[in-house]
Formats: C-alpha cells, structure tokens, sequence
C-alpha cells in the first residue's frame, strides 16, 4: 500500500486506506456485491464507516455471503441469531431492513434483469466523472442520489435515503469522487 502518495483526507485507518485504494470509485457491476454495499452504506447510519469496514467479514459470514435468495427467507430465529452477533451491528431495524432489501431486490432483478441495470441506470450507465479541489466540494447528494432514493424506496427498499444513496453511488464507482490531487482520481476515471 503506497505511504507517500497523495491521496483523500478521509482514510486515516489501514483499514480505511487500503480500501480507498484499492476499492473506493471503481466501478462495480457485480451483483451480489452491489447489493452488499447498498446493505454496508444502509447499515452505516450514524455510524462511522471504519466501524462498518472493520465488521464487514462478519456482515459476509453472517448473512450468506449477500446471497438475496437466502436473505429473503430469513426466519425469526435467524433475526434472534443476528441480533446476538457482536460481529455486526445489532440493529433491530437495519437488520429488518436487510431482509426486506433482499426480498426488494429479487423483485427489481425480475424486473430489470439485474440489480446492475437499475442501479446504473440513475447515472446513464457511465460513471461520473467529478472533480472536487477539497471535500467540501463533495455533496452529500444529488438530483441522481434523490432519484435513486426516490425509486428505491418506492419498490420498498429500506435504508436507502438519498445521502445513503451518494455514498453508496462514490462507493460503487458510479460517481469519482477522489480529489483531483488523490492519485487514485486519474486511476479511477479511467476505469468503466
């Protein structure tokens, strides 16, 4: 992991850096890993994401790998295990919510063919390519998050407002948020 680069001010941790390295605004067009991050963003409300980055193995082990097909036949019992899961976060809500994202998202497969085309189709299909001087030029939304939050909700996703949604958009490379003095901004606007 490159020490001496420039890059965000945000990763401060291993954890953070490595993952703002290697992973953070390339674009993903995978499936179940889409909606792993679409459950991670949901899942950082009020939280820190070094904290979900840190509890992101366990979030893997603890709900099938994303599987959205055992997900969505989550019972009561297996909501009383996760509940006693000191390896994620133990939110009765956000946990509800991930069934119910699953259970949302088989039906928007159904309908779009792939949790791919829908999420992609907020952006065109192509990434947008920002660039932000500081961090304060990154919003925290825009009129693609709101619309996405918009018709997520609407098909009944659940944790998915519209700042959850731009996080979840930098996250997935649907957005190049990087600085333009980050190394990674270059690397990353050349990725599709």
């Amino acid at each position: 992991m490159p020490v001496n680069l420039a890059r965000c001010p945000w990763p401060t941790k291993p954890l953070d850096i490595h993952y703002h390295d290697k992973e953070w605004g390339v674009p993903l067009h995978d499936d179940r890993h889409l909606f792993e991050m679409l459950i991670l963003e949901g899942a950082q409300a009020g939280l820190s994401w070094s904290t979900i980055l840190a509890k992101r193995e366990n979030y893997r082990v603890a709900f099938d790998r994303f599987d959205v097909e055992r997900i969505a036949r989550y019972t009561p019992a297996k909501v009383a295990e996760l509940l006693a899961n000191p390896g994620i976060v133990r939110n009765r809500l956000k946990i509800a919510a991930t069934i119910q994202n699953a259970k949302a998202c088989i039906a928007a497969i159904e309908e779009c063919g792939s949790l791919d085309a829908l999420l992609w189709s907020f952006v065109k299909c192509t990434p947008i390519q920002n660039r932000p001087l500081s961090m304060k030029d990154v919003p925290p939304r825009t009129a693609e998050s709101d619309a996405m939050s918009k018709d997520l909700l609407r098909r009944g996703f659940k944790f998915v407002g519209s700042t959850i949604c731009y996080a979840f958009m930098q996250a997935t490379g649907m957005v190049n948020d990087h600085l333009t003095s980050c190394f990674r901004h270059r690397e990353v606007s050349q990725a599709r």
